[in-house]
């Protein structure tokens, strides 16, 4: 691991199997989206539109 300085600002420059494990871990921590039933989707698709059409 290296560290640049480009700019007055630092960078870090690590291997790419290290950079593959690091982007794994986090995505891993991140929550998953709901997935909605088709009949969910649509009433939420509504409800987003009416909301929409409101604010204009």
């Amino acid at each position: 691991m290296e560290t640049l300085i480009l700019d007055k600002k630092k960078f870090v420059v690590i291997e790419q199997n290290e950079f593959d494990k690091l982007q794994l871990l986090a995505a891993k921590k991140t929550t998953p989206a709901k997935k909605l039933t088709l009949a969910a989707g649509k009433k939420h698709a509504y409800k987003m539109i009416d909301k929409w059409a409101k604010g204009k």
